[in-house]
């Protein structure tokens, strides 16, 4: 049987010009946002497996490329991680463990029922984000802050892209 991942609380010497008071706060912060961008990818890739019907090819299509905004997501929060002198806690058992966004819909299998709970947990995803900019500015690093700014301008896109599929 495997053993529970626990993440160890480390930090390694960093240059970088970020206030030493704030740093592990950072880190946390980013960490949370490293889990929630690693469980929304997986139930978007998720999805783009596993949609049927009339919609198939475009909605398997839009999935994909959700997906693949959000894995340079997470790469990019890892690696601002990194920089803080922070570890990036991002395997997939650490991020199911710390994540806050709401579990995927297992049942859908309809287009419209995909995006139905697709638009619930990216927008739940990209709302958490919101909070993250002013956390991050409170915190005094405008690199986190316009690194959260670009990914949530990013997901209201993607957002956008997702919920056109059910507005009337």
């Amino acid at each position: 049987m495997a053993k529970a991942a626990t993440a160890t609380l480390r930090t390694y010497p960093s240059s970088v010009g970020v206030p030493d008071r704030n740093r592990q706060a950072l880190i946390a912060l980013l960490n949370i946002h490293l889990a929630n961008s690693s469980d929304i990818h997986s139930q978007v890739k998720w999805a783009h497996w596993n949609v049927k019907g009339k919609d198939f090819y475009q909605l398997h299509l839009l999935f994909d490329s959700v997906a693949s905004h959000l894995e340079d997501h997470i790469d990019t929060i890892a690696e601002r991680i990194s920089a803080l002198g922070g570890v990036a806690n991002g395997t997939v058992r650490e991020s199911a463990a710390k994540s806050s966004i709401p579990e995927a819909d297992l049942s859908a299998y309809s287009g419209t029922d995909i995006v139905k709970f697709l638009v619930h947990n990216v927008g739940h995803y990209t709302n958490a984000l919101r909070t993250a900019i002013q956390e991050a500015d409170d915190l005094e690093d405008a690199v986190t802050v316009d690194l959260f700014t670009t990914i949530t301008r990013e997901m209201d896109k993607d957002l956008w892209f997702i919920e056109a599929h059910i507005q009337a």
